[in-house]
C-alpha cells in the first residue's frame, strides 16, 4: 500500500507526516539484523480476521469483531535474536496514522499475538506492534529445557519487537514515531515495567496495570485451601464472605456504595461466619475460615515467620476461583514451579516448601521475566511516564505487591515529592483483574498518558466508569496512590462528581 494521495492528504496536512518511505508490500524484502518478514500485504478496511480465529475473533456465528477497522498494511516477521529463538511479531501501520507508536501486551503465559488490543490501537491512529512472546504453547511446557526461550518470553521478545517495530515504522512511513507507548495488564503490565527498568529509552510513556511479578500466591493460596478437603471453599460460598466483607467495611469510607473504597482500613475477619453447630451452608467450618483469613494474609515462611509476599485484598471473594477453585493450584504459578523452577513435568506441589523451595525459586535464573527493579533513574531522566493501575479486588495478582514496588521506587529516588512527575499509581476499588468487578472500571489508559507526556502535567484524578449492559451507570474518580475518592456529602454516589480525592 503505497498511500492514495488523494486519500491522504487530509491526514498528511493535518499531522505534517514526511513523505512516505515505502509501499506496504515491498516491506516484505526489508532488510533487519535477525529479521524474516514473512508477510507484508494490505488489509481493507474491515477485512481482518486472525488465521483460524485467533484472539477474540472467529466464532461461528459471531460478527467479525475486526469489521471496524481502519484499512492498514499488516506486517508480520519472525525474530531470531539467539539460536533458539523463534519470535513471532506483527506490525500494523494505519492509513490515518497519528504519528505515534504503541506496543501493546500479553497475558499469562503468552503464546499468541495481541490482536485485540492491536486493533484499539490502530482505531486510535497509531502504529502498533504485539508478540507472542517467542513460542505458540499454551502454558509454561515451553521453557523446559529451553532457558533461551525463558529469556525471550521474560523480556527479549518485547524489546526485539520494540526494536524492530519502530525500524519498521520508520521503512513505511518515511519517519521515526513522535511518540513511543507501552500499554499492558497482567503479563503486559510486568512486562511493561521490565521494559522501563532495562530498556529504560525504548518508551516515552508506559501503561503497566495489574503487573503480574511471579510470587508464590498461587501455591499460598493452594496450601491454604486444597491441600486439606475440610478447608477446601466451594464457590458457592464467595458471596457470602464477599457480602460479610461489604457489610463490615462498605460504610468505613463515609458512604454505603457497595465498594470497599480503601482495603488497608478494613478489618474485616471471616471468623463471623463460623457455622455454630452443623454446616447449613450459610456460614463458613472452623477450617474454611482459617482458609479465608489465609487468602488474606501474607505468605510467611514457616520457620522464620518472615514475610515473603502479599496476599489478595478483602473485596477479592467472588474471584477466589481463579487461584482457590482446585483442583490443582493456578495453572500460571503451578507451570513457573513445575517447568521453570524444578524442570520436572510430573513435580508433586503438594511437596513445595515455604522455606527451601522460595530460595530456590527467587534464584536469578528463575525470576528472569520479573520486573522488581525500583532503579527507574534512567527511564525519569529522558521524562519517561509510568501509569500503574491495579483493581483492589484483583482475584489472581496481589494489589499489594503492586503498591509495595510503588513505594520501593519512591524510596530508591528520593520519595513521593521526586518521583510524582514521572510515575503514578492508581488503585480502583471493585475492579477485578485487569478489568470488570463492581467498580468503576473504564477509563482512558493511552489517553491519559498521551496528554501526561505531551503536557507534561501528571494526572490528579482519572475518571472511570461501570458499564452494565452497554450503558454507564456510575463514575468514580480514581485517585493517585495513597489518596482516595471522598465523598462530598451530596449528591448521587454514582457520580464522579460528587467525589474529590483525599488522603
Amino acid at each position: 500500500m503505497k498511500p492514495n494521495p488523494t486519500k491522504w492528504a487530509a491526514v498528511l496536512c493535518a499531522t505534517a507526516a514526511p513523505v512516505f518511505g515505502a509501499s506496504c508490500e515491498s516491506l516484505a524484502s526489508l532488510a533487519l539484523p535477525d529479521t524474516k518478514v514473512t508477510l507484508a500485504q494490505v488489509v481493507p478496511r474491515g477485512g481482518f480476521s486472525p488465521q483460524g480465529g485467533g484472539q477474540s475473533g472467529g466464532k461461528a456465528g459471531v460478527a467479525n469483531p475486526y469489521q471496524s477497522l481502519p484499512e492498514f498494511c499488516r506486517v508480520a516477521a519472525t525474530l531470531t535474536p539467539s539460536s533458539d529463538s523463534d519470535i513471532k511479531v506483527e506490525v500494523w501501520l494505519p492509513a490515518g496514522w497519528n504519528r505515534k507508536f504503541q506496543a501493546v501486551g500479553n497475558g499469562g503465559w503468552a503464546g499468541t499475538i495481541s490482536y485485540s488490543a492491536m486493533a484499539e490501537a490502530i482505531k486510535l491512529g497509531y502504529a502498533t506492534a504485539s508478540t507472542d512472546t517467542g513460542h505458540s504453547s499454551v502454558g509454561g511446557a515451553f521453557v523446559l529445557g529451553h532457558p533461551e526461550k525463558l529469556v525471550d518470553f521474560g523480556w527479549r521478545s518485547e524489546h526485539e519487537m520494540t526494536v524492530k517495530g519502530k525500524a519498521i515504522v520508520q521503512a513505511f512511513y518515511g519517519s521515526a514515531p513522535r511518540r513511543s507507548y507501552w500499554n499492558g495488564c497482567s503479563t503486559g503490565g510486568r512486562q511493561g515495567l521490565k521494559e522501563a527498568q532495562k530498556f529504560p529509552d525504548d518508551f516515552d510513556g508506559i501503561i503497566a496495570g495489574a503487573p503480574a511479578n511471579r510470587t508464590a500466591l498461587g501455591m499460598w493460596i493452594a496450601a491454604a485451601v486444597l491441600k486439606d478437603p475440610t478447608a477446601y471453599i466451594p464457590p458457592a460460598k464467595y458471596g457470602l464472605i464477599h457480602k460479610a466483607a461489604l457489610d463490615a467495611c462498605d460504610a468505613v469510607d463515609g458512604v454505603k456504595d457497595g465498594l470497599i473504597e480503601d482495603p488497608t482500613v478494613c478489618k474485616f475477619d471471616p471468623k463471623v461466619l463460623l457455622c455454630k453447630g452443623a454446616d447449613g451452608g450459610d456460614c463458613l467450618t472452623a477450617p474454611q475460615v482459617e482458609a479465608a483469613r489465609k487468602i488474606y494474609s501474607p505468605g510467611k515462611n514457616p520457620r522464620t515467620g518472615m514475610e515473603l509476599f502479599p496476599s489478595l485484598a478483602r473485596g477479592s471473594e467472588l474471584g477466589w476461583g481463579a487461584l482457590g477453585g482446585g483442583p490443582e493450584p493456578y495453572n500460571n504459578t503451578l507451570d513457573q514451579y513445575r517447568y521453570v523452577v524444578f524442570q520436572d513435568a510430573k513435580w508433586d506441589w503438594r511437596t513445595f516448601n515455604f522455606d527451601a523451595d522460595i530460595a530456590r525459586s527467587e534464584k536469578p535464573e528463575y525470576v528472569v521475566m520479573n520486573a522488581t527493579d525500583p532503579n527507574l533513574r534512567p527511564f525519569f531522566a529522558h521524562d519517561g511516564k509510568l501509569l500503574i493501575y491495579h483493581g483492589w479486588s484483583d482475584p489472581n495478582v496481589s494489589p499489594f505487591n503492586t503498591i509495595k514496588y510503588f513505594k520501593s521506587v519512591q524510596d530508591t529516588l528520593g520519595g513521593a515529592g521526586k518521583t510524582a512527575r514521572n510515575i503514578r499509581l492508581f488503585m480502583e476499588p471493585g475492579m477485578g483483574h485487569c478489568s470488570g468487578g463492581e467498580g468503576p472500571n473504564v477509563f482512558d489508559k493511552i489517553g491519559t498518558l498521551d496528554r501526561w507526556v505531551e503536557e507534561g502535567k501528571a494526572p490528579e484524578s482519572i475518571t472511570a466508569s461501570h458499564i452494565s449492559e452497554g450503558k454507564v451507570d456510575r463514575t468514580r474518580p480514581l485517585c493517585p496512590y495513597p489518596l482516595v475518592a471522598k465523598y462530598k456529602g451530596s449528591g448521587s454516589v454514582d457520580e464522579a462528581a460528587n467525589f474529590v480525592c483525599k488522603p
